[in-house]
């Protein structure tokens, strides 16, 4: 698919775009890891091997299925979360397969995938890796704030040695003077900055999830609601 391995590195970032968009991608950005791996060693504690890279691609939740949350998750709400995951998890095992046969290591990071539980983490941040792409900032919420679809996308990693010209980290932001995921949040989690969020009143919340019929999982939506960044105003 690459061609030869001369081809140029940038045909490679192309193709990979190409088909991580054609699948439902909304948000692609490469991330630079040896800088990330020096300020954040934690963030690579619960993975082996050397990459150089991160291909981070997010799939847009549903707007529609956002709007009829309340103050929880509706059964609705966990299908789209379950079928978006699914779809990043496909399309991330077929650009590492794509990558594989170029010549290079690659492994796909699983979208959604709790390996410790106290506190849950996933093998590594998605979202921080997709600040180092140039896809967003981190907002008051503690979420991955994409310009223009707020928090409303989910995220999934590649890890690579393939020597993809990085993006740059997202320049310096803030959400500024919205407060609206502060306003809506049912546990109180979310302050003025996010210095200041309680993952224990947010997990807490979480945890009363689990037992809503239908839902059953460690999932909210309620300030990701909130948070629809520039498409509040677009018929999209």
């Amino acid at each position: 698919m690459f061609g030869s391995m001369t081809a140029r590195i940038k045909d490679y970032r192309q193709e990979l775009e190409r088909v991580a968009r054609g699948m439902g991608a909304k948000a692609f950005g490469i991330a630079d890891l040896p800088g990330l791996k020096t300020n954040k060693p934690d963030l690579f504690s619960r993975l082996s091997g050397e990459y150089e890279r991160a291909i981070v691609f997010g799939v847009r939740l549903q707007r529609s299925v956002l709007e009829d949350i309340v103050d929880r998750p509706t059964p609705l709400y966990f299908h789209n979360y379950r079928q978006v995951n699914y779809q990043l998890d496909n399309v991330a095992m077929l650009i590492a397969d794509m990558i594989q046969d170029a010549g290079f290591r690659a492994v796909a990071i699983p979208a959604s995938q709790i390996v410790t539980k106290d506190p849950m983490r996933g093998h590594i941040s998605h979202k921080l890796l997709g600040l180092a792409a140039g896809i967003g900032f981190i907002g008051r919420s503690t979420l991955l704030i994409h310009p223009q679809y707020g928090a409303q996308v989910r995220y999934v990693s590649v890890l690579t040695d393939m020597p993809l010209e990085p993006d740059a980290p997202y320049a310096d932001a803030e959400c500024g003077d919205c407060m609206a995921c502060v306003a809506a949040c049912p546990a109180k989690a979310i302050g003025g900055k996010k210095e200041d969020f309680n993952l224990s009143a947010c997990f807490a919340r979480l945890q009363e999830a689990t037992h809503i019929s239908f839902v059953g999982q460690h999932i909210c939506g309620v300030c990701l609601k909130a948070c629809c960044g520039k498409t509040k105003v677009e018929n999209v």
